[in-house]
């Protein structure tokens, strides 16, 4: 008899779930090159808009990390855009352009190998389970990678901080989540890699956190509980006394 003593699991997405692979931006920005010069658009050299992407969204990068309001990635490639005078307007549309930028980002992701099997079973037995993320990509194109993952059957639902006014650890992120579970929130597990953005902000707010130690770095004092692998979530149990 199976006793796991929690109603839902809100999950984190990058390292938790999915392993980004080589995070190169230089492809996906290729790609884009590639498509933009099917359609005849004139462009700019691309060596220069590939630093000025990078000096525009580490700068977004580095604000999001004190401000907790998300760097967008879509808002540098608009910039960008109009920056190097691009005439795209009437040739192609914003959603398009990021379609392409995106499945290349994608293409280098894998879901760790133990990760269905633990999200079948914990679905069997009738535990909820949400997917709360940061990320800089847009929301739509989070719903696209989701769906193309082969996990999306498993979530009630998804939180990514891009459409959100807050990143994680910032309370409100996790908020709406326990408001989605609608569980007190000490019934709710967050499972994360992360001790900054994870562990402490899920405990700011009330819930259990188990910190995915993958790397076996060194234990810190803060999670209720620490996994090796995500397998080990299935062996919490209920401690009796």
């Amino acid at each position: 008899e199976m006793e796991f003593p929690f109603k839902a699991v809100a999950f984190d997405w990058a390292h938790t779930l999915v392993d980004l692979g080589e995070e190169d931006d230089r492809p996906p920005l290729e790609k884009v090159f590639t498509f933009l010069k099917t359609k005849q658009i004139p462009l700019p050299d691309f060596e220069d808009c590939l630093e000025k992407s990078r000096e525009l969204f580490k700068s977004m990068i580095e604000l999001s990390r004190v401000t907790h309001r998300e760097a967008r990635y879509e808002e540098v490639l608009q910039y960008l855009l109009f920056y190097f005078n691009v005439p795209w307007q009437g040739q192609t549309i914003l959603q398009e352009i990021l379609q392409v930028y995106y499945e290349e980002v994608y293409q280098e992701r894998k879901v760790f190998p133990e990760v269905p099997a633990v999200l079948k079973q914990l679905n069997q037995w009738g535990i909820s389970m949400g997917i709360v993320s940061n990320t800089t990509n847009p929301v739509a194109m989070k719903a696209f990678e989701l769906e193309g993952s082969g996990l999306k059957e498993y979530f009630d639902f998804t939180i990514y901080s891009s459409g959100l006014p807050f990143r994680k650890p910032h309370p409100s992120i996790f908020q709406l989540a326990i408001s989605r579970f609608q569980v007190q929130p000490s019934q709710i597990l967050f499972v994360g890699d992360s001790l900054a953005n994870d562990i402490l902000g899920a405990h700011e707010v009330g819930m259990k956190t188990a910190w995915l130690n993958r790397k076996k770095e060194r234990a810190e004092p803060g999670p209720d509980y620490e996994l090796g692998s995500l397998e080990d979530l299935l062996r919490i149990h209920c401690v009796h006394v």
